[in-house]
């Protein structure tokens, strides 16, 4: 049995995605995950399953596709995955709030870097095994900075990345 986090896109973020987290575990439990556990209410549940991350991800996004009528995103890292992103944080002196790790199902391009847009100063792009690492410097609110890569993922700060980290190990 392998304990994974599964990140959700774009889920009550902006009045996008509306949710419930109940509905969110229930579907995890619905699909034969055990110990399910969600954090916050932007799309994270924590569980164990038997099955492979890729299977694990396939049973999540066709619950949610039938749940909302249309495609949602989903990203899922093992309990390891999850603990090495946040270790691999280039930006360890940054304020953990204005850090974010956009998790990709896929390695980014190796162009990632040369497509940004409008980056501001103090703001720090970098690259990990399947994230886009961002340091927002002065914070998110008003960053005009545009990631093409991170189209296809989902962005969590480093506070969120290090509790779901921790709850994922709990399950180890």
């Amino acid at each position: 049995m392998s304990a994974y986090v599964a990140l959700l896109r774009a889920v009550n973020v902006g009045g996008t995605g509306k949710l419930a987290m109940s509905e969110l575990k229930a579907m995890c439990e619905a699909a034969g995950f055990e110990d399910v556990k969600t954090y916050i209410a932007s799309g994270n549940v924590v569980f164990s399953s038997d099955l492979r991350d890729t299977q694990v991800r396939k049973a999540l996004e066709d619950r949610l596709a039938a749940y909302a009528g249309k495609p949602v995103g989903v990203v899922v890292r093992t309990a390891q995955e999850m603990e090495e992103v946040l270790k691999a944080n280039p930006f360890p002196n940054a304020k953990p709030n204005h850090t974010v790790a956009i998790f990709l199902n896929e390695k980014p391009a190796d162009d990632t870097l040369d497509t940004l847009r409008n980056r501001a100063e103090g703001e720090e792009v970098r690259l990990g095994k399947r994230e886009i690492y961002v340091s927002y410097g002065a914070g998110m609110g008003r960053s005009k900075l545009v990631i093409p890569a991170a189209k296809a993922g989902t962005a969590r700060n480093m506070n969120t990345i290090a509790k779901l980290a921790e709850m994922a190990g709990a399950l180890t």
